[in-house]
């Protein structure tokens, strides 16, 4: 199975392990993820606070090069995922913004490209039992809160993707890994990931909210799919704990990760040494009964 597959900036840089991690779920499913070459960034997440042209013309860019390989296009990255689909439906929506984005890229779009997440490639092209009979390891009863955060899902007229209010994807899978997804109120809370580095007392006080009603339903961890809530969860755990007091220590992993050890993956190989928290509960339970 081939498939045009957009790993966007952070896939070098603070999404390394969402990126490898990603790609050694695909190989150990047979999925050939192919990058279009040339690929550039899209413009997650500021392009469209600053110029509504430039937010569109940006992935549009991208989306020309899988028109050319003539295949849908593929990303892990929910703030990609999201910016992928927002130029689809402008240009489709607005003849005056489609004219101004053949203007920046040089020819004309019409939205026709297909943009899909993994997670829908996982689920509609590899299917669960096929999942499910490929894992190696179980997660033994590992009690997840699943983060779905803002961009994946909203806005749901654009997206189009599972229920914006109380999406399952994310726990459908944990479950055929043999893990217990939490039924949780804060799985679309936003995290703050635009206001990072600019209103980082905001963060800390959505975050805390977040990790704090995580580990109020019991979760061994957190997994979400988006490098901006990944970081933010994270990374911001140790400002938390020194203005609140609060040390929650709990892990936020990418579900590519979780997928990935249940294939057989070494850890390293998934960049779970990258974690700010590190995963030890996570590998425990799963190695529980060798």
């Amino acid at each position: 199975m081939k498939i045009a597959y957009f790993p966007g900036c952070s896939a070098e840089s603070t999404a390394r392990d969402m990126h490898a991690s990603t790609i050694a779920v695909a190989k150990s499913l047979g999925i050939d993820l192919i990058e279009p070459e040339g690929w550039s960034c899209c413009g997650a997440t500021a392009a469209h606070q600053t110029n509504p042209v430039l937010a569109a013309a940006l992935p549009t860019a991208n989306l020309l090069l899988a028109q050319q390989m003539k295949m849908d296009m593929v990303a892990s990255c929910a703030a990609c995922f999201n910016r992928l689909k927002s130029a689809n439906h402008k240009v489709q929506s607005d003849s005056t913004m489609r004219k101004q984005v053949a203007e920046a890229v040089g020819q004309d779009y019409d939205g026709a490209v297909k943009v899909r997440h993994f997670l829908e490639v996982l689920f509609e092209d590899v299917g669960l039992d096929t999942i499910k009979a490929a894992i190696k390891r179980s997660l033994n009863g590992l009690k997840v809160a699943c983060y779905y955060g803002c961009l994946m899902v909203r806005p749901h007229e654009v997206m189009n993707f599972d229920d914006p209010e109380n999406p399952t994807s994310l726990d459908r899978l944990v479950e055929a890994m043999g893990g217990e997804a939490l039924d949780w109120p804060h799985k679309v809370e936003c995290c703050g990931g635009g206001l990072a580095m600019s209103r980082t007392d905001v963060v800390i006080k959505l975050t805390d909210g977040i990790l704090q009603m995580a580990q109020n339903a019991g979760a061994d961890c957190i997994t979400v799919s988006c490098p901006m809530c990944q970081v933010n969860l994270d990374l911001r755990q140790k400002d938390i704990k020194k203005q609140m007091g609060r040390d929650y220590g709990m892990p936020i992993i990418y579900i590519t990760q979780l997928l990935g050890l249940c294939l057989g993956n070494a850890p390293n190989d998934l960049g779970l040494d990258k974690l700010i928290v590190p995963p030890t509960n996570v590998i425990a339970t799963m190695t529980q009964n060798g």
